[in-house]
């Protein structure tokens, strides 16, 4: 990340703070960790483990965010990230978000400036869009939709679509220009208490262009569906 976007992102960290700070007993401060997703999947051919997880820091407005994904499969790490990120409430619902984030696999590493939006679309359509900027001018799109349908109290039913899309190819981690991937989830949970729920599920993958050809060429599978078991959870 280049030290214009570095400075950027701590302006915004010391701003958000102050401004924080200054809000005083109305406005405490809060904290939060949340196991978005702990699961493991199975697949024609592979069972692999996924973790999505983040905590939060903050007040009504702002907050600073640690997010971590990983997928491992094989045994070995496929893919890790790790995000940090400071939100600002811009309207009810809907904030914006600064951050930086680091892909440690596939390797070799990179480092990307991320913004953004997160919030509830129409509909209560739970909604992330971000772009990432990087190095020798790569940039890419990332947007997750999730929706939470209430069989009754308990019982809740989570149809999710992502997809991503990339400004470039790298042949070293697979990745190539234009949609890149998209995936579906469909998981049913079953809140034992509203902090922790198990659930199972269906989920869907796919690679398209040349990021399809990447994994053509290395023999591996541009489709998959799988089974999923797992836990969902918050502190």
């Amino acid at each position: 990340m280049s030290t214009c976007l570095k400075r950027a992102f701590w302006l915004l960290f010391l701003s958000s703070a102050s401004t924080a700070m200054a809000m005083g007993d109305d406005d405490p401060m809060l904290a939060m960790v949340r196991i978005d997703r702990l699961e493991v999947g199975v697949g024609e051919t592979h069972t692999p483990q996924r973790l999505e997880a983040d905590a939060w820091l903050g007040h009504d407005l702002h907050k600073l965010w640690l997010k971590a994904e990983l997928e491992r499969e094989g045994g070995e790490t496929e893919s890790a990230e790790m995000q940090l990120q400071i939100t600002r409430a811009i309207a009810p619902y809907w904030d914006l978000k600064l951050g930086w984030k680091r892909d440690f696999q596939p390797t070799p590493q990179k480092d990307w400036l991320a913004f953004g939006a997160q919030g509830l679309a129409p509909y209560f359509f739970e909604t992330h869009a971000e772009f990432f900027l990087g190095a020798s001018g790569r940039a890419s799109f990332e947007f997750d939709a999730e929706y939470e349908l209430l069989f009754t109290q308990r019982w809740i039913l989570s149809p999710e679509v992502e997809f991503s899309l990339n400004g470039y190819n790298d042949e070293s981690t697979g990745q190539g220009s234009g949609l890149s991937s998209a995936e579906l989830g469909l998981r049913l949970r079953y809140e034992i208490r509203r902090e922790f729920a198990p659930y199972i599920g269906v989920h869907w993958e796919k690679s398209f262009g040349n990021t399809a050809s990447y994994k053509r060429r290395e023999g591996a599978d541009t489709s998959d569906t799988q089974l999923v078991v797992g836990l969902r959870a918050w502190f």
